[in-house]
């Protein structure tokens, strides 16, 4: 049975063999506004999620941005998670509003945005716009 120290100890290992732009794959990564930027700079296509763990809709979007993951054409986005209860200052600098939203970028530039959407075809729409 796995302990508290082997848990961490996972986690910790998980952390360090995430990239520097963040996870890929919509394996989602804590938002901070330096990997952002170096993402932005980099021109890497991009997918805010704004979440927070008490939201029934943040909870049906997880599965289906989990199966949109393993469509190959989605192996490059970048995704961070924005916590909606915790980090104010991206949820004013991305002017998002509630929970539940999807921002996606491209080229440095946003190229659409969702709230409190759960439809499989147009959040898959969404995260094409962005590569």
């Amino acid at each position: 049975m796995l302990n508290r120290r082997h848990t961490i100890a996972a986690l910790a290992g998980s952390a360090a063999l995430l990239s520097t732009f963040g996870a890929l794959a919509l394996d989602k990564a804590a938002f901070s506004q330096a990997a952002f930027d170096a993402a932005m700079k980099a021109g890497k296509p991009v997918l805010i999620d704004v979440s927070a763990p008490w939201c029934p809709t943040c909870k049906a979007q997880a599965p289906i941005l989990s199966e949109l993951a393993k469509q190959p054409r989605f192996k490059n986005l970048v995704v961070f998670n924005v916590d909606f209860d915790s980090q104010k200052d991206a949820l004013r600098g991305f002017k998002a509003q509630q929970q539940s939203t999807l921002i996606v970028f491209k080229g440095g530039a946003e190229m659409g945005r969702s709230v409190g959407d759960t439809n499989k075809a147009s959040i898959e729409a969404l995260l094409a716009r962005a590569i």
